[in-house]
């Protein structure tokens, strides 16, 4: 019988892990009853793209953060993305989104910010909170490394990952001796 390390089984159960977050994300309650969750898991040349794209906007706007981030991305052994089709109306005249009303909201102008498409129903928003949340309290269950990431998020939309999303979040995920995703420097 060949020897099998711990390592050979570690990134072959992160991936696991990480397709039991996406089932997490999709399970998740949602508002009505109504699924406009998107999910993808990310690995290899489209999660260094990622950390590509997060280092050029770090640069950019002068944010080390960014870069920070992205160096985590690189060290990380898959992405998991979240994301919402935010610009979908709940229909419950909340005025969250800053409208009065849903047809308001509907009417109006759908367009991207610095990073994300809006206005947004609040709503749907909530819906990828909760959906992000069962995902990571499944990877915290199963002790595998995450944090999610708002810059993950944008450098998958402007990487064109989940077309559909109008907001994205993502969640590097690795499994190590320490996380490498605390302690960490600017």
């Amino acid at each position: 019988m060949p020897i099998n390390t711990g390592f050979n089984f570690e990134k072959q159960q992160v991936i696991e892990t990480s397709k039991l977050m996406i089932i997490s994300a999709r399970t998740a309650p949602k508002s009505g009853g109504v699924d406009d969750i998107l999910t993808a898991l990310i690995t290899g040349e489209e999660k260094d793209s990622l950390a590509k794209v997060m280092d050029e906007i770090g640069f950019k706007r002068g944010i080390k953060g960014w870069n920070r981030d992205a160096q985590n991305v690189r060290d990380s052994d898959a992405v998991i993305l979240i994301g919402v089709r935010g610009v979908k109306s709940f229909g419950v005249n909340c005025g969250g989104c800053g409208y009065a009303t849903c047809e308001e909201f509907n009417k109006a102008e759908k367009r991207f910010g610095q990073d994300f498409k809006g206005p947004q129903c609040i709503f749907k928003i909530l819906d990828l909170g909760i959906a992000v949340g069962s995902a990571v309290k499944t990877a915290s269950i199963l002790n595998l490394d995450n944090r999610i990431m708002y810059r993950v998020g944008v450098a998958a939309v402007k990487l064109g990952y989940l077309p559909e999303a109008t907001i994205i979040l993502g969640i590097p995920v690795s499994a190590r001796g320490k996380s490498i995703y605390f302690d960490r420097k600017v």
